[in-house]
């Protein structure tokens, strides 16, 4: 007797959900009447860093993968502190603020990653806790009703556990920047930079490289230089939100 034919396998009537688009946040740093850096070749930090906000932006779109911010969309001052409440407003999942940096050294050149030091990030998590109205500090976290204490040991928490995806993220990145881009000998670097204190985004500030140096001026104004640059945040971006995918199946 003939074996029965196998049947195929069902086929299911619901449509493929498409990805979630994560969400990021590009912080051109400086802007309007604050240049920022003048380079030895007299060009602006602020135009510098728009400029690569904005193919960054452009790279990031043509993957599909992300809703994409700009804290500043033109040559206007934003202060720090607006700068991460548009970061925050816009439900960012991960900050980026774009920077070339200056020194006395001429011949010192080369790109760089920081991150919050643990003693701004401390000070940061004591003044939200403190705040008279918690309703909003912590994103998804109403601690309005939370005693003081209490608040600041959660604000901590998840600060911390913003800080640590930070430099999960600087640990990413560098190592991709490092195939394009030449890199200062210590790249990851810890300061209290104000863009840096959002409690819940994971945030990070890129030094592209030394305005003061005149090779790395010739290049961060380079357009070829600007989308390498911008591809290599595309794919530190990329293996970042993989890596948070991956650890939460």
């Amino acid at each position: 007797m003939a074996a029965a034919a196998k049947k195929p396998p069902a086929r299911s009537d619901q449509p493929r959900q498409p990805a979630q688009r994560r969400r990021v946040v590009i912080d051109p740093g400086h802007g309007g009447n604050d240049p920022g850096t003048i380079g030895a070749r007299g060009s602006h930090e602020k135009e510098v860093t728009l400029t690569v906000a904005r193919e960054l932006r452009r790279q990031l779109l043509v993957s599909q993968r992300y809703d994409v911010a700009l804290t500043r969309e033109r040559d206007e001052f934003v202060s720090l502190a607006d700068r991460v409440q548009r970061a925050r407003a816009s439900k960012g999942e991960l900050f980026l603020s774009l920077h070339a940096d200056a020194i006395h050294r001429p011949d010192v050149r080369g790109a760089s990653v920081y991150t919050l030091s643990e003693k701004a990030s401390d000070a940061r998590a004591a003044a939200l806790a403190a705040k008279e109205n918690r309703a909003d500090a912590i994103a998804g976290l109403d601690l309005s009703h939370q005693k003081p204490d209490i608040a600041a040991i959660l604000v901590d928490l998840v600060q911390r556990e913003t800080k640590n995806q930070s430099a999960t993220f600087a640990n990413i990145l560098l190592p991709e920047m490092g195939r394009d881009v030449r890199l200062l000998d210590r790249g990851h670097r810890f300061a209290g930079f104000a863009v840096l204190k959002a409690p819940d985004i994971p945030s990070v500030l890129v030094e592209m490289g030394y305005l003061s140096n005149r090779e790395d001026e010739r290049l961060l104004n380079a357009p070829a230089h600007q989308a390498r640059l911008a591809a290599t945040l595309v794919r530190a971006i990329g293996r970042f939100f993989d890596s948070q995918s991956r650890a939460k199946a």
